[in-house]
């Protein structure tokens, strides 16, 4: 037995690992790098000779040489020059690649000395600082010809024009949210750049491509001091750093487990709006909580060994995206201990989801329907 062992050990060493054997690492991770504007689009004015469209350039290639030095990493440009690139032809390259990630690089742009970062997701901002950042990245669409016939009639100064485009990213709102949050805390930890959140927004650049998504904006270039900093080569060194080890981070975690971050549930559909116990209420049977654990790209089986030994574990699947659930019941007085259990079991961002008839839907919907 001991000779086989060493034979089979010396047959490693001299002809590799068999097929049998080995992990497929075929499918390279592909990540699409977007440096944002270009052209003939300069991006966000300034009075201080700065050109948003140069600073994205130059920091979207510097990530992608970052990442470059990994193996199994395949990094693809939107532009590589200072070229004018149609918001809808961004999102076809990624789709056209089946990439695992798009990052889209920008600088913000204010009418005062506003300072800080920010990472955005696809989603209905609630509030009218994110809508203004949304309809100023939008409003490239009107450097495009004929741009009225190819987004039909979109409108990027209407709220209403902008709701259907989050039903797409929903799928990827987990993995997306894991990214920016990585990248955020890169900023805030790495460089102790002042941390403006992980938001929600309606880009049109991010509602059309098929994979997890996040749009950086990388500070104010009508900030003096941020504008100088943004335009040397040490501040876009350290910022490119920043978001390509944001992007290895993920990719790392990304067959362990994708959270949901609690500092942007706020805006999300699925969040617990009240946690109040409610002895009273009328059970709706046809109304059940899970509570969401995680997210991500391995199939597990849905057994308590995966899980930390939580039991009554469910499984779904949305295109390449598996959501891991805890529980199963009919009242949320009960879901809500439930999530207790998760966060004591070490599910930090655990949350409360709730479906009806089999169908996903809002926490305030399953609760008005039993009050």
């Amino acid at each position: 037995m001991q000779k086989q062992i060493k034979f089979f050990l010396v047959f490693l060493i001299f002809f590799g690992i068999p097929k049998a054997y080995a992990q497929n690492n075929s499918k390279p991770f592909i990540v699409v790098l977007d440096a944002g504007h270009g052209g003939k689009d300069p991006g966000r004015p300034t009075n201080f000779g700065y050109k948003e469209k140069d600073i994205a350039l130059s920091i979207v290639l510097k990530i992608g040489k970052n990442l470059k030095k990994h193996k199994n990493i395949k990094v693809i440009y939107t532009r590589e020059t200072d070229v004018f690139i149609e918001l809808r032809q961004r999102a076809k390259i990624a789709n056209k690649a089946d990439a695992d990630l798009f990052v889209s690089v920008h600088c913000n742009a204010h009418s005062s000395q506003a300072y800080g970062t920010e990472t955005y997701v696809l989603g209905l901002g609630r509030n009218a600082s994110n809508f203004n950042v949304a309809k100023q990245e939008n409003e490239v669409i009107f450097y495009e010809d004929d741009y009225e016939t190819n987004y039909e009639g979109f409108d990027p100064n209407s709220p209403e024009t902008l709701i259907g485009l989050t039903l797409m990213q929903e799928d990827y709102l987990d993995q997306s949210i894991l990214l920016a949050r990585n990248i955020q805390d890169n900023f805030t930890n790495r460089l102790k750049r002042k941390n403006r959140g992980v938001k929600q927004a309606v880009f049109w650049v991010l509602h059309n491509t098929y994979m997890p998504s996040v749009l950086v904006e990388t500070g104010f270039i009508t900030n003096r001091k941020e504008g100088d900093y943004l335009n040397s080569e040490v501040g876009k060194n350290n910022i490119s750093k920043s978001i390509s080890d944001a992007i290895l981070d993920y990719k790392s975690n990304l067959n362990t487990e994708v959270f949901v971050d609690e500092t942007v549930q706020t805006s999300l559909d699925t969040v617990e709006v009240d946690q109040t116990p409610r002895d009273s209420v009328t059970i709706d049977t046809s109304i059940v909580y899970k509570i969401q654990i995680a997210a991500g790209s391995n199939k597990l089986a849905p057994k308590s060994y995966n899980f930390k030994g939580l039991n009554d574990i469910s499984r779904t699947k949305s295109k390449s995206v598996y959501r891991y659930f805890y529980g199963n019941t009919t009242s949320y007085n009960t879901a809500i201990g439930m999530k207790k259990e998760a966060l004591a079991k070490g599910y930090k961002n655990a949350f409360i989801v709730a479906y009806k008839n089999g169908k996903k839907i809002a926490i305030n919907a399953a609760l008005k329907s039993t009050e």
